[in-house]
């Protein structure tokens, strides 16, 4: 067994009690969900047994995850800068492991549309949290206002358009593969969501 194999059955020990911890599960309580002996576990726990691969699997599936994330070890990458996106004022951070999901921060200083056809809709989902300021959010016939460190989260197949409420406002976005594509792909962008 090489080095790095040791560091990995580690890391895989150390995260399996640490989810267990989290769950505010007792030894017992994960053993029985993972049909396993509470002595098995202890000693998966704490490096006196060997992990087996269909063990990896019962204990990924009773912890509420998947092998991958169990047995994931990336973390050169943790720090993501962002692309500027100058003609719209933009930054965007991919989301790595949601390949196709992006995260934008906006500045939005005009009002939502008067006219409903200054509104989009497309496939997908949207979620936004506003920063700083007021948000006015038009959702099909509705008009929300999303005041700062509230949330809004939409289909975006609702006609939608976000403004500000008086002053400029900052929101993030979140924007599932579908909605991103949706936004980029528009022809006519109205000046208060002109985002990707």
């Amino acid at each position: 067994m090489t080095q790095e194999d040791d560091g990995l059955d580690s890391l895989v020990r150390k995260r399996v009690r640490a989810l267990r911890v989290a769950q505010g599960w007792s030894l017992d309580e994960l053993a029985t969900r993972a049909r396993l002996s509470p002595s098995s576990l202890s000693r998966i726990e704490n490096g006196k047994r060997r992990l087996a691969l269909d063990q990896l699997v019962t204990l990924a599936r009773a912890l509420d995850t998947s092998l991958d994330q169990l047995v994931e070890t990336g973390t050169d990458d943790v720090i993501a800068n962002p692309v500027i996106d100058g003609t719209h004022g933009l930054m965007r951070w991919p989301i790595k492991a949601e390949p196709g999901m992006t995260v934008v921060r906006q500045r939005i200083t005009n009002p939502p549309p008067d006219k409903p056809d200054g509104m989009r809709a497309h496939p997908g989902r949207e979620w936004l949290v506003v920063l700083s300021g007021t948000a006015v959010l038009l959702l099909g016939h509705r008009r929300f206002r999303v005041e700062t460190n509230q949330a809004a989260e939409f289909p975006t197949m609702l006609p939608h358009a976000i403004g500000t409420a008086g002053g400029p406002c900052e929101i993030l976005g979140i924007f599932d593969r579908e909605a991103r594509r949706g936004h980029n792909s528009s022809t006519k962008a109205p000046p208060a969501t002109d985002r990707p």
